[in-house]
């Protein structure tokens, strides 16, 4: 049962769990998607944007065309907005700043690399991070991207030698952990009302998270 944080005739507001998809591919496997599928039986469930399949938190999708396309402006746009916390392993040089990249995605491997230029099939990897406590060799950062690219969070850091806990892809060493990435926050206008929705949903109560609690009360 796929958490339900706020439901209308419009759009479902949820939190996805951690090893689900976002949405249904070709292996048709049990998906976030499928589940809404089954939980609202008389309405198509449109995707409006994804998390990986390791990355959990907060999502919208949408009930009618109308709601999705509002919602797919709204993101081009950049009139939704997005925040995701992270455990990286290391001490970033700055509490806050942004980090600019040019991202390659190898869809074959399913990779993103950092690269030095612009070429084809390069894209601009552009995100805002504040670091908001630290414990151990830890460092529990807020990120709010300006663009959404493949494994964007994912390998800005670990380009940087500051890779996401559990994230074995991109050069974590520490394997006892899901990939310490989690949606915790959205905000966007009801695509129909326009009222600004605002929702925040905390990490689990599971390590590394547990390191940071006091952060999420």
């Amino acid at each position: 049962m796929i958490p339900i944080l706020y439901d209308d005739k419009h759009i479902i507001v949820c939190q996805k769990p951690v090893g689900l998809l976002s949405q249904i591919d070709k292996s048709n496997e049990t998906c976030v998607q499928h589940e809404l599928n089954h939980m609202y039986p008389n309405q198509i469930i449109y995707v409006v944007h994804r998390l990986d399949r390791d990355v959990g938190g907060v999502m919208v999708y949408a009930k009618t065309k109308l709601a999705a396309a509002a919602l797919s402006a709204a993101i081009s746009s950049h009139d939704i907005i997005k925040e995701y916390y992270a455990v990286v392993d290391g001490a970033l040089p700055e509490e806050q700043g942004t980090l600019k990249d040019f991202l390659f995605r190898d869809k074959y491997r399913n990779k993103s690399y950092v690269v030095s230029h612009m070429r084809r099939g390069v894209k601009e990897a552009v995100l805002d991070y504040q670091v908001l406590q630290t414990a151990h060799t830890f460092s529990l950062v807020k990120i709010q991207l300006q663009t959404g690219r493949t494994h964007q969070i994912r390998v800005q850091f670990a380009s940087r030698r500051l890779p996401l806990l559990g994230d074995t892809r991109y050069g974590s060493k520490h394997k006892n952990c899901h990939i310490a990435l989690w949606a915790g926050h959205i905000q966007f206008p009801h695509p129909i009302t326009k009222e600004r929705l605002d929702f925040t949903c905390p990490p689990p109560s599971s390590y590394p998270w547990t390191l940071f609690e006091s952060c999420f009360i």
